[in-house]
């Protein structure tokens, strides 16, 4: 880690979480272990292109759709995957490996056993995300009672069908703002008769947004990085939009169009979503130091 100055602080919970830690480094350990072998991965195995095109120029290669036929193996990333694409992946030929991470695989059996027990399933989540797609794919094996919303608003189109039934179930996507679950909770008490909530928020999401919130309070600016396409990331941002000045940017070389608002920003900090690794975070901290120079 580079020497940090006083008037920037970097968050403890910046960077990869455990489950994106471990899909990176078992991919790389496959392609190793494996070198006559062709290596897939179903999908970005992460939302950074840094490390998608790290995984590439080792030759781990991202299928967008599944073949016809193939050969190797093939990975289902983080995200998750339905059974039934697991399925597909077999009758093309390939070697599934399975690295959902742990806490969205939680989220899955979760929605399962809500959709198995006969509650009316709702997911919290952006629909098109793929882990929501999973999730919803996984709870829809056994129910057709099932949708997915990511506000209150987008739930109301839903309302007639809640208030049919009499249990709601609820489930999270990992990466989701503990106060979208909140509203949308208080607002299914209003018209559902009974509602049974799982928060499955992981707890490294919960922790990163709590910690960048208090660091928000104590800053002029706060530097939010990753991608874009990540929803951990785009969450920390807009989280703390509403506190402190704060910009999302997806590397160093970003910070060449937020020169005057860094040069007038005494105290700066910066925090970093899940899938971002650690040394485009070095790179950021060290252009900062270099900023006073």
């Amino acid at each position: 880690m580079p020497e940090i100055k006083n008037d920037i602080e970097l968050a403890k919970f910046a960077g990869f979480c455990y489950g994106v830690k471990r899909a990176v480094e078992t991919v790389k350990k496959l392609k190793y272990e494996n070198p006559d072998k062709n290596i897939f991965v179903l999908g970005e195995l992460i939302h950074n292109t840094q490390v998608i095109n790290e995984l590439e120029s080792l030759g781990i290669k991202t299928l967008y759709e599944i073949p016809q036929k193939g050969e190797g193996i093939c990975v289902i990333r983080s995200h998750g995957e339905s059974p039934e694409v697991i399925e597909q992946i077999k009758k093309a030929g390939f070697e599934p490996v399975d690295l959902t991470c742990p806490d969205v695989k939680k989220v899955q059996q979760k929605a399962v056993e809500l959709a198995k027990e006969g509650y009316f399933v709702v997911i919290v989540g952006k629909s098109e995300h793929p882990e929501v797609v999973a999730i919803r794919a996984n709870a829809e094996l056994w129910s057709k009672n099932v949708v997915v919303a990511a506000s209150v608003e987008q739930f109301k189109n839903f309302e007639t069908e809640i208030k049919a039934h009499k249990n709601v179930g609820v489930v999270v996507q990992t990466t989701q703002r503990i106060t979208t679950l909140n509203s949308i909770v208080e607002y299914l008490i209003s018209v559902a008769k009974e509602v049974h909530v799982a928060n499955t928020i992981c707890q490294s999401t919960a922790m990163r947004q709590a910690e960048a919130k208090e660091l928000a309070q104590n800053s002029d600016l706060v530097i939010v990085v990753g991608s874009k396409k990540s929803a951990n990331t785009t969450h920390l941002a807009e989280i703390l939009k509403d506190i402190t000045k704060t910009i999302h940017i997806e590397n160093d070389d970003e910070l060449e169009n937020f020169k005057s608002l860094i040069e007038n920003s005494k105290k700066i900090s910066v925090t970093a979503g899940a899938s971002t690794p650690q040394y485009v975070i070095e790179k950021v901290v060290n252009k900062l130091n270099e900023r006073k120079k």
